[in-house]
């Protein structure tokens, strides 16, 4: 059994003892800390907060617990039901609460699940709010409500519609283009939400003819849930048997966007929020742009091209929405398909990916490959290297930045070495004595070459 405590809020698998898995009484735990900050946070009214859930086998159960825990906390609830990451973070503001409570483990297997925790503005909490709220848990620091002041339930079952109703009144969708290209789309939900919510969004599009493959939101996970290219093996036989245009796959909890083209090739995780900034700077010359400092560097380069500027931010949704303030960015994400669009709201949507993407590609007028290769053409090699855990990871990394101090170098998240096009990221994992390696480069052959080479470089810095 596995419970990991977080900053970002709690995940772990079902079942075990208490404090061994996510277990009933972890759940109480940790929602009675949060609702306890939320109302620290506006003492004087009554707090509401918003849940929603995805498929998920334990979700029920969980959901049933955490609105009952607020409740008794003198909290009002809003269960929105089976829904997504970011429609329950358009509901905050929506619906004018004071947080929100998503239910998924997102790309974790079935027997995982989480409580991933928002602010008033349907964003994640912050680094400091979380460690807060942790502490709590960790004191059990809560005052349940005497039954004169419990909190209400409601149930809400509109929110998908108002959340796709606000991305069709984006300027970069064109519900006219997409209906003119008579498009045929096959969709791979993994038996979540998505599988609710994607078609009824493509509809709502236009779009006439859908493949429904693992649509059906049981929870029982059809494949690894990640929305990989060794696990999009289905999806990819369903868009040549059918003919289809574009393969649309997304995670369990719908922040995450993959794309399949015609021939049953993948388009590829890091090109989504390529092709969908594309879209939007094309509306927006100048405009500005982040991704995270293992995310491909075709977003710059389409960035640059179209007058605007790009900057890189630490690994992590909350570092990218963190910097995509401070610069003002019109559009940023993750290169694991996730995009982040502040018009609608600042976390990742794959409902708003799919909607500018469909758009572009009417425009476009070719096929989902041909789009695919008008982009720079760059290829991601990720890479770890096992250390002792008596060895210094961090004096490690210092020694590499040193040993490259003539190439551009970048130590906001780890060390990321430039050489011209290429890149090499590395990263210490915060759990085990491990350094992630990512390079990239116009070649997978090079890509690999140059991990080689640092991780050689490494091999002997240890032995010094």
């Amino acid at each position: 059994m596995t419970l990991i405590k977080s900053i970002s809020g709690i995940r772990g698998t079902i079942g075990g003892k208490p404090g061994d898995g996510l277990s009933p009484l972890d759940i109480v735990k940790f929602a009675s800390a949060y609702g306890t900050w939320i109302k620290s946070n506006n003492p004087t009214k009554k707090s509401s907060i918003v849940i929603g859930r995805d498929a998920r086998l334990s979700g029920e159960m969980v959901n049933n617990i955490v609105c009952g825990t607020l409740i008794g906390l003198g909290i009002d609830v809003i269960d929105v039901g089976l829904s997504t990451t970011p429609t329950v973070e358009v509901a905050v503001t929506m619906l004018n609460v004071d947080g929100g409570i998503i239910l998924t483990a997102s790309h974790n297997p079935k027997q995982w699940n989480a409580l991933k925790l928002l602010n008033n503005k349907g964003e994640f909490i912050s680094d400091s709010e979380g460690k807060y709220i942790l502490e709590l848990a960790d004191n059990e620091d809560f005052l349940y409500s005497e039954v004169n002041d419990l909190g209400t339930y409601t149930q809400r079952h509109d929110l998908i519609q108002l959340h796709i109703d606000k991305v069709l009144e984006l300027p970069y969708v064109d519900v006219e283009a997409i209906k003119k290209a008579n498009f045929s789309v096959a969709v791979d939900a993994v038996n979540s939400s998505g599988g609710i919510v994607i078609p009824m969004l493509l509809e709502a599009l236009g779009v006439k003819t859908i493949h429904k493959i693992h649509c059906e939101p049981t929870g029982h996970f059809a494949h690894n849930p990640e929305p990989l290219p060794e696990h999009l093996k289905d999806l990819s036989v369903a868009v040549i048997k059918n003919k289809a245009d574009v393969g649309i796959s997304v995670d369990p909890d719908v922040d995450r966007l993959a794309l399949v083209c015609e021939d049953g090739e993948m388009f590829g995780e890091e090109y989504t929020l390529v092709t969908v900034a594309d879209a939007v700077l094309n509306y927006h010359k100048g405009g500005n742009t982040v991704s995270n400092l293992s995310s491909t560097r075709a977003l710059r380069d389409v960035t640059e091209k179209l007058g605007g500027s790009y900057s890189a931010s630490a690994v992590g949704e909350v570092n990218v929405v963190n910097m995509m303030k401070a610069t003002n960015a019109i559009i940023g994400g993750e290169g694991n398909g996730g995009v982040i669009l502040p018009e609608i709201h600042y976390g990742r949507d794959a409902l708003v990916g799919v909607a500018i993407f469909l758009s572009h590609l009417a425009k476009y007028g070719k096929t989902t490959s041909m789009l695919r290769k008008s982009y720079p053409n760059y290829h991601i090699s990720k890479n770890k290297i096992e250390l002792t855990p008596e060895i210094d990871v961090d004096k490690v990394l210092v020694s590499v930045k040193d040993k490259y101090a003539k190439q551009p170098v970048n130590t906001v998240d780890g060390v990321k070495i430039e050489f011209d096009k290429e890149w090499v990221h590395l990263r210490k994992s915060n759990t085990e004595p491990i350094i992630r390696i990512y390079s990239e480069s116009e070649s997978m052959n090079t890509a690999d070459a140059l991990a080689k080479k640092i991780i050689e470089d490494i091999k002997e810095i240890i032995k010094l």
